[in-house]
């Protein structure tokens, strides 16, 4: 019998964040899947509009975003007699429980991600957890943390990491780009590491500033060092980050580009030499794995679901977030090694190896058949 499945997300296309990206590839996946099985599939966006469809993830047809109509977007949920509901984020535990409630044989799965599950949980939340048939877990350590934080029953979590997108332009070749160059003043001398990520005052655990630190430290050794701090930041937090820059002296090493559009990001990994993001807080990190699919080294932390994203230490370096000297000897370990087009293939090829959408798919499909 064919079966039908609904992925409930609150945003899939109107941003550019880990999760949105994540629900984009997770509803491609699953539109590929109803096809070879003769599912019917439906993704419903909370916040996205009808007109924030990018067509390539999935047809028109199979797509509706009620555009926060959250009353429409909830009426319309409790109408539906799906099979199997895929819930994008806990903040949706309403909309599962009602589910939940007007269709009892109903499978609800919830997508449990990082910090929004590695806190303590309302009662609504709790509740919705207690009637979910499966949590897939982007990260093992976001599998521990729902098991031991929410007493979740181990056969219930399942692992099944994030994969590169599968529409992400991946490089033939890894030349440094002119314009960027130009731009910022650099040659190909120039020592560079990159960081791409939120910069929100609210969130202090990127790592951002330990880089910042780095770099103050290294600069003697590299003297063509650079660090570009990329991604969108408000105002508090630019002001705290001057302040850092200039209490360490790096004025001419740190460059902070703001919000970089997402056709532009490829030319600044190719344009960079070492990806750093010594984060406490991610649930797993799909930035990890974009940087190794452009062929970048990784330094991420290891307190979190980012050791997922470089394969337990395969495929870069897992530091204490807030051990300064083990990041500077991480970097320095990267830099002194120059990267070359060979190297940059290898990671390019062992990432894709790791987190390909084919075995996603496979994953994926093992799950919903056996429910």
């Amino acid at each position: 019998m064919a079966k039908k499945v609904i992925l409930y997300t609150l945003q899939t296309f109107g941003a550019t964040g880990g999760i949105q990206k994540m629900a984009r590839t997770l509803a491609h996946s699953l539109h590929l899947l109803s096809l070879r099985n003769n599912w019917d599939f439906k993704v419903w966006s909370a916040y996205d509009s009808n007109s924030d469809l990018m067509e390539q993830y999935l047809p028109a047809k199979s797509f509706r975003g009620f555009s926060v109509n959250r009353i429409n977007f909830v009426l319309n949920t409790i109408t539906r007699k799906p099979d199997i509901v895929i819930i994008s984020h806990i903040n949706m535990s309403l909309v599962g429980l009602l589910i939940k409630i007007t269709n009892p044989k109903c499978k609800i799965w919830l997508i449990a991600h990082g910090i929004e599950v590695w806190r303590p949980l309302t009662i609504l939340k709790k509740q919705f957890l207690k009637h979910c048939d499966k949590v897939i877990c982007v990260s093992n350590f976001t599998r521990e943390q729902m098991i031991n934080r929410h007493n979740s029953a181990p056969s219930k979590c399942i692992v099944l990491n994030n994969v590169v997108d599968p529409f992400i332009k991946l490089p033939a070749t890894f030349n440094k780009p002119q314009h960027l160059q130009k731009r910022y003043h650099l040659t190909d001398d120039n020592y560079i590491i990159f960081t791409l990520t939120r910069l929100a005052s609210t969130e202090q655990y990127k790592g951002h500033d330990q880089v910042i630190k780095a770099v103050s430290e290294l600069k003697h050794k590299f003297p063509g060092i650079k660090y570009i701090l990329a991604g969108q930041y408000d105002h508090k937090e630019e002001i705290r980050i001057q302040k850092l820059i200039t209490k360490y002296q790096v004025d001419e090493q740190v460059i902070l580009t703001g919000f970089v559009e997402e056709n532009d990001l490829p030319d600044y990994f190719l344009l960079a030499d070492l990806f750093v993001l010594p984060s406490k807080k991610e649930g797993f990190g799909i930035v990890f794995i974009e940087a190794l699919a452009y062929g970048l080294p990784v330094i991420c932390g290891n307190s979190d679901g980012s050791v997922d994203a470089i394969c337990n230490g395969k495929l870069g370096k897992a530091i204490n977030p807030d051990n300064l000297n083990e990041l500077k000897t991480a970097i320095t370990e990267y830099l002194k090694t120059p990267l070359n087009d060979e190297k940059r293939k290898y990671l390019q090829e062992q990432c894709l190896l790791h987190f390909n959408e084919n075995d996603y798919m496979k994953k994926l499909e093992q799950l919903i058949v056996n429910e």
